[in-house]
């Protein structure tokens, strides 16, 4: 594809270690896929589209490993600026932030080696831990600070017998805080009672999407971090050199080379890094080469040059990161065939994620007893994450029931209930929540469906937790909940809800617990929805309904084809 040159790339291959990439047999290589590929298919394609196609698949499997960590941990990927680093880093850079909405990268002048740059940099830290597992309160303060010098005093020795003098250290302590009655700490600064306390709130809202400010916090542990601090003299490291602020001359290529960007092939200049000056704007497509890497400029983005001799790069158009066919084709191309099998999974996985993150039964949060997975316009099954089996089964019954039932009254905002193994549910502990999904412009019948069940502690029935061995009829287990509206427009029908968990002969047992684990479930939907509209925003409706139906015809196909053998 060219974003390789071979005269600016070390020439350490070969059996002495002198040679130059060899492009010759990676040509051929790759026209001999392109045409077992074409005769397996019936599509040909040139080489150049082989390789593009398989970085896509690449781009996007990088893209949702980093979309899935950055959720688990509260944070919008769309709001920060996209870091690269490695010596490949660059050549990936703007099609992975594109992937992930962001607008704005970041290259350090040392990108390509910035692992060992930062080991060279590094503090040098003792990590000591004590338990405590006692109640966050005024009379635990005196343990806590024998706890604490203690810690200290052993982590401070570590580090004097490394070399580090008393004038570098410094000294963190932090405590792990968690509410009463689960198993999930998080790590704080340790600070006043209530200062510590309100850090741990704000983290806890920010990971899970709640706090519970008049629960009763436990410390389970506390700890101390000795640092000793680098003062950036080591011999083996420099500091990047600034650049000067302006140019007596215009900035020119060193060279031009043939890149294969978008589905096409441009002209793209090459520059090296050491030649920019501050204020230097290169726009895409364009290569810019250093020691330890080459930064591939994509059209849509350009580059420009900071004081301190990093590399900005800001997106300057939309534009998608494969080439996307025609919805009108009958036949899926391959590459789109295998994005979007991965995009719709990794939906459902964010929705789970979701859903443990914010639900409040240990049952949900710590036991992973839930299922969440997207549905088509007719309710059929496009993908689910890797969750309980015996769960997905039988959830498409619950879209088919709600359809059948409440299919012509359904509006944007609504969210269902239902848990009646009559109609798809299991035993009735497992509370489905569908939410149809609409678009701005057709607020009529929707487009997609996504749903999350969940194993609730109990819902009521002749025994604790709803699974009664000798019960003779399906209200003694618990309450019957068949298509019932949970959100109305995105009113949530809180009373009207207790109401129906706090009647008939078997009342659920907790229902503020069912309240709070559906409302994990409502919050996970949405986040599937979102996901879904923003896959529609990117590659257009036709597109995205085209390849639901050509994921659910390729799972058939496979397993037809498994079945043969």
């Amino acid at each position: 594809m060219g974003k390789l040159q071979a005269e600016f790339f070390p020439s350490v291959f070969g059996p002495t270690g002198n040679l130059p990439l060899d492009k010759e047999i990676v040509q051929q290589k790759f026209e001999a896929l392109a045409t077992q590929i074409g005769e397996a298919t019936g599509d040909f394609c040139a080489p150049e589209q082989v390789a593009e196609g398989f970085l896509a698949i690449a781009i996007d499997k990088m893209a949702t490993a980093i979309k899935k960590i950055s959720i688990q941990r509260g944070y919008d990927v769309t709001e920060y600026t996209l870091c690269c680093f490695g010596g490949a880093g660059g050549q990936h850079a703007c099609p992975i932030a594109e992937a992930l909405g962001m607008s704005q990268i970041f290259l350090h002048p040392y990108a390509g080696v910035l692992s060992a740059y930062g080991i060279g940099l590094a503090d040098v830290r003792s990590l000591k831990e004590q338990a405590i597992e006692a109640p966050l309160t005024d009379a635990i303060l005196t343990q806590l600070e024998r706890a604490f010098e203690a810690l200290t005093q052993a982590g401070q020795a570590e580090l004097v017998a490394q070399g580090i003098t008393a004038e570098q250290i410094q000294v963190l302590r932090k405590v792990h805080l968690r509410y009463e009655g689960t198993d999930s700490a998080l790590m704080v600064a340790w600070d006043t009672l209530e200062r510590t306390r309100s850090q741990f709130e704000r983290a806890y809202q920010q990971r899970y999407g709640f706090a519970m400010q008049h629960k009763t916090l436990i410390i389970e542990a506390v700890s101390v971090e000795v640092v000793g601090q680098s003062d950036g003299s080591t011999a083996s490291v420099s500091t990047p050199v600034a650049l000067a602020s302006s140019r007596t001359s215009p900035l020119e290529a060193t060279a031009t080379v043939p890149l294969f960007a978008k589905g096409t092939w441009h002209d793209a200049p090459v520059y090296h890094r050491c030649d920019l000056s501050v204020g230097d704007r290169i726009a895409g497509a364009a290569l810019i080469v250093e020691p330890t890497g080459t930064n591939v400029i994509e059209p849509g983005w350009s580059a420009e040059i900071t004081d301190r001799n990093n590399l900005v790069l800001t997106r300057t158009q939309d534009s998608q990161i494969a080439p996307v066919q025609s919805a009108a084709q009958a036949k899926p191309d391959p590459i789109l065939l295998e994005i979007f099998n991965n995009l719709f999974g990794a939906i459902a996985e964010e929705m789970g994620i979701t859903l443990q993150n914010t639900s409040y039964s240990v049952n949900i949060k710590e036991r992973l007893d839930f299922s969440c997975a997207i549905f088509d316009r007719h309710g059929q099954l496009v993908a689910n994450a890797p969750h309980i089996p015996v769960h997905l089964g039988s959830m498409g019954e619950s879209i088919h029931s709600l359809i059948r039932a409440k299919g012509n009254t359904l509006k944007p905002g609504d969210v269902y209930i239902s848990n009646n193994p009559y109609n798809g549910g299991t035993h009735l502990p497992d509370i489905t929540a569908i939410t149809p999904i609409f678009s701005a412009s057709n607020p009529v019948h929707p487009l997609f469906y996504v749903a999350s069940r969940g194993h609730h502690a109990d819902i009521g029935g002749i025994t604790p937790g709803s699974m009664p061995p000798h019960s003779t009829s399906v209200e003694q287990e618990g309450v019957l909940l068949d298509n019932v509206q949970l959100v109305d427009r995105g009113q949530f029908l809180e009373s009207e809800l207790l109401q129906l968990l706090t009647s008939g002969p078997y009342p659920a047992r907790n229902p503020h617990q069912n309240i709070a684990d559906l409302q994990a479930q409502i919050a996970a939907n949405e986040r599937g929805g979102k996901e879904l509209l923003q896959m529609v925003e990117h590659y257009g409706l036709d597109t995205v309904q085209a390849y639901m139906q050509h994921v659910q015809d390729n799972a058939e196909e496979s397993v037809r084809r498994r079945s043969r053998f």
